[in-house]
């Protein structure tokens, strides 16, 4: 029999001797109740980019959807198979959330390989290659900007992708109709992994602002 990981069981019991003794009545609410998260966050699957670290959640406060490249798909009502947009319609007809983040981050190996015109098929099915056509047009110009470094090319990448998802979110029709009358707001952030900077969208310019790390008082 294959061993379970040993730093996952010990990551487990330090969990029940720790966290989960302080929190022991907040699960049991939400074991009784059911989650009532007021946030939706579409995140990418990359390890160093946790929603619920970055913004020091506890349990029931995060509807996370994590995929390649914290992409969302247009609105394909077809009969295909759609993770995401199951999930995003879960969060917003279900759960009635009144937040939608978009979170993408620095050294992003989706974004890097979607500009990357060379880059090969990691198995026959190039399930990731077919992911990243959602962002292909963009990519495209973007290679083809020769006055930008590697690096600018994938910050810009990475920030244009947010864009973009945040665009396909207003392709479905409940939620294009929720965040007009005002009753749902969309979000995009970016997250900085070498040095912990959160850059946020302004909704307006569309340009990203670094959030003061610093606590505000009055």
């Amino acid at each position: 029999m294959t061993q379970f990981p040993s730093s996952l069981s010990t990551g487990y019991r330090n969990f029940m001797s720790g966290r989960y003794v302080d929190e022991r009545e907040r699960y049991r609410a939400l074991a009784e109740q059911g989650q009532s998260p007021q946030t939706m966050i579409v995140a990418c699957c990359d390890s160093r980019s946790a929603p619920e670290t970055i913004f020091d959640c506890g349990p029931g406060e995060l509807f996370v959807v994590r995929n390649v490249a914290n992409m969302v798909p247009p609105y394909e009502p077809d009969g295909q198979y759609h993770s995401t947009s199951a999930a995003l319609e879960f969060a917003v007809q279900a759960l009635k959330v009144k937040n939608i983040i978009v979170m993408g981050h620095g050294r992003c190996g989706g974004i890097r390989a979607a500009l990357d015109p060379n880059a090969e098929p990691l198995s026959p099915g190039d399930f990731i290659g077919k992911w990243m056509n959602l962002v292909k047009p963009a990519a495209e110009q973007l290679q083809n900007a020769s006055v930008m470094t590697d690096a600018e090319r994938q910050t810009a990448m990475e920030r244009i992708s947010i864009r973009n998802s945040i665009e396909n979110l207003r392709s479905f029709p409940y939620v294009r109709a929720l965040e007009e009358a005002g009753d749902i707001a969309i979000h995009g952030v970016w997250f900085d992994i070498s040095n912990g900077e959160l850059w946020v969208m302004d909704s307006d310019t569309r340009d990203f602002k670094r959030l003061d790390p610093e606590i505000q008082t009055d």
